[in-house]
């Protein structure tokens, strides 16, 4: 079973937020960028299952420009076997990364994608649910635990209320919730290996898919910056403060 993996890049998250002064956007330049730490624990998944003996071969995706291979490299050092990469504009909308993904799950006739739940800039965890409907694939979000038992998969995911386990037919979109796994460090000499993968590279007229965005920004602003904490005296000081002032209670 091939297992495809998408991944993104993103500002990596111990990296402080700046925003442009003009609130068109935040501020990249001589930034930081690495893999989304939801798409490392999804290879992170797939890595394990080829090393399980289920998987046969593990595939990274990516939609971006030449920018991301040096990102796309370091998911080939944690263990992926190849990437694929769709030369397009590096703010693409979910929506037609969905569809892009459906271009090269059908053209590698992949057995399972498993996707992070979401991308630590946008938030938008939209992207694994629509290519699951433009494929007619059964789906299986926000999973803490994957079994994969002959055609089926067992998905352990988390829910408000606690756990739910889903048996869901292969093939399949699973996306990854934190607690699944804890993404391995690549090693000097599987870095080295990468660097001589395959990444092949694939215009975005070549899949078919109109890429015009949808949406406009009209404004970003950093948040509030949130008022001093302060000391109170006794629990009675402290009820009336939450009753009176926060009005919280």
């Amino acid at each position: 079973m091939k297992v495809l993996v998408p991944v993104k890049r993103v500002i990596d998250a111990y990296v402080s937020i700046r925003v442009k002064s003009d609130g068109s956007g935040v501020d990249t330049d001589n930034v930081k960028m690495s893999l989304n730490p939801f798409c490392e624990i999804a290879l992170e998944e797939a890595i394990r299952l080829k090393e399980a003996g289920i998987a046969t071969e593990v595939v990274l995706v990516s939609v971006g420009s030449a920018d991301i291979d040096t990102v796309i490299r370091s998911g080939l050092a944690m263990g992926a076997d190849r990437a694929i990469r769709i030369d397009a504009d590096n703010d693409i909308e979910p929506l037609a990364i969905a569809k892009i993904l459906k271009y090269v799950v059908e053209k590698e006739e992949a057995g399972l994608v498993i996707t992070g739940k979401q991308s630590i800039d946008g938030d938008n965890n939209q992207t694994g649910q629509m290519l699951s409907a433009l494929l007619g694939w059964a789906q299986a979000t926000f999973a803490s635990e994957v079994v994969i038992e002959g055609d089926q998969a067992k998905v352990t995911r988390e829910i408000d209320g606690g756990l739910e386990t889903l048996s869901i037919p292969l093939p399949a979109v699973v996306t990854t919730d934190l607690r699944l796994n804890e993404p391995r460090y690549p090693t000097l000499p599987n870095i080295m290996k990468a660097k001589k993968k395959p990444l092949d590279v694939i215009a975005l007229a070549d899949t078919g898919v109109d890429a015009s965005k949808r949406q406009t920004v009209l404004n970003v602003s950093p948040p509030e910056e949130r008022s001093a904490g302060v000391m109170v005296g006794s629990v009675a000081e402290l009820v009336e403060k939450l009753k009176n002032e926060a009005k919280v209670i």
